[in-house]
């Protein structure tokens, strides 16, 4: 039994707000008003000071589990999530072989039982992710896929597309969408702009974003299907999403943290670890994702956690793949950019990181109330640190040697200690 005390609960389940106590046993919540004393409880840890909210889910990870597994793997990928507070991770499909087919999808499944959290995994939309003909959707939701994507790689068949959100529809699980035309683009992973033009590069422009999601909003309208725009980084798809939901469009919109904290600048500094797709922009659209946020326009962050080789990242620019770790400075990184600053409160920060996204994919999610699982996240908000080493094998982030606020202390998951820091 391990008892919490003194610890401030932020739930955004039941839109809690106080100083209690929390006793857990057998992977549950027993009590959050009972009089911790040391005959009660196993272990102790003392709350003052600290913030204890549900865990942290993240709907959008890549662990590169299998066939890439250099770059990460399940064991290491939730072993960064540990540390990063999170309980829940959804798995992209775009790993070696995709999951498109059950074998490879109760492979994943099955290597994420064996880790202290909740390893989800979305399959395919497409066969080979091809783009050419759709999966056996109904199956593999049946196996136990969380939703759909073809992350990595734009749908740019419309009616093909169309036939799986109205099969997504029917499932009624989301599917999620990576937005960028490659007809536009001359090379992705930088914005096309000022600093594209310094460097010589054609880049990816906002329209290539903007083009597919007025398009996929527009279908979400005519499905009905629960539509979920990834990494959202231009200020008019923000305003697209908008207008969609103003419609009564069954969309929503997840940032990372890198769209809201950096812009096309941070190429200029730190190189290929500033290169993802879609791009950095500009401070325009940097402030246009923190307004979606903080309206509700944009429902989650998703850290859109991409490991790669040091190797590999030390590619020319053009040649290197796109993308950055994210789990182990996401938490801090809203606390630092967003709440700090007044964009959010503490509450909205924790309702984008665990409650929507968990509500979007249908995942339990009661709260901290007795009889709920002991899925937690105990943070100190106030705290500073250095963002120095990695759980995670990869360290391709921009944000090393940064101080950030905001330290996640524990993360509880299933009642078992996972992380302590």
């Amino acid at each position: 039994m391990i008892g919490i005390r003194g610890v401030r609960v932020l739930d955004p389940a039941n839109g809690r707000d106080e100083k209690l106590n929390l006793v857990i046993a057998d992977g549950k919540i027993v009590s959050t008003d009972k009089m911790i004393s040391e005959e009660d409880c196993s272990q102790i840890l003392e709350g003052t000071g600290l913030v204890a909210a549900p865990g942290l889910v993240d709907i959008h990870v890549h662990f590169r589990d299998p066939g890439l597994t250099y770059k990460e793997d399940i064991e290491t990928g939730a072993r960064a999530a540990a540390r990063g507070g999170f309980t829940t991770v959804v798995c992209m499909a775009n790993t070696k072989p995709v999951i498109d087919s059950p074998e490879i999808l109760s492979e994943v499944l099955e290597k994420g039982k064996k880790t202290g959290i909740h390893v989800k995994s979305c399959a395919c939309v497409t066969k080979g992710m091809k783009g050419k003909e759709l999966t056996d959707m109904e199956s593999l939701h049946a196996l136990g896929a969380a939703g759909f994507t073809d992350d990595g790689i734009p749908i740019l068949d419309r009616e093909l597309l169309r036939q799986a959100m109205e099969t997504a529809a029917l499932l009624d699980v989301p599917i999620s969408l990576h937005e960028e035309d490659p007809t536009l683009i001359e090379n992705n992973g930088i914005n096309q702009g000022e600093v594209s033009k310094k460097l010589g590069i054609g880049g990816s422009p906002a329209m290539a974003e903007i083009r597919l999601v007025k398009r996929d909003c527009l279908l979400a309208g005519e499905t009905g299907a629960k539509v979920n725009i990834q990494h959202i980084s231009a200020a008019k798809a923000v305003e697209a999403v908008r207008q969609a939901k103003a419609r009564g469009v069954c969309v929503t919109a997840e940032a990372t943290p890198h769209h809201f904290t950096l812009t096309e600048e941070a190429v200029l500094t730190w190189g290929t670890c500033g290169k993802m797709n879609p791009p950095l922009r500009t401070e325009e659209d940097r402030q246009a994702i923190i307004a979606g946020l903080r309206d509700g326009t944009i429902d989650i962050i998703a850290t859109d956690h991409a490991p790669h080789s040091e190797e590999e990242k030390a590619r020319p620019l053009t040649e290197a793949p796109s993308g950055i770790i994210g789990l182990e400075t996401a938490l801090a990184l809203g606390i630092t950019e967003l709440v700090k600053p007044g964009h959010l409160t503490l509450m909205q920060l924790m309702e984008k990181m665990s409650r929507n996204p968990a509500l979007l994919y249908g995942f339990d999610y009661p709260g901290i109330v007795p009889g709920a699982p002991a899925d937690l996240v105990i943070f100190d908000e106030k705290e500073l640190w250095t963002v120095e080493e990695f759980a995670s094998k990869a360290v391709n982030s921009p944000f090393r040697g940064r101080t950030l606020q905001g330290k996640v202390r524990y993360t509880i998951c299933g009642g078992e200690i996972v992380y302590k820091g």
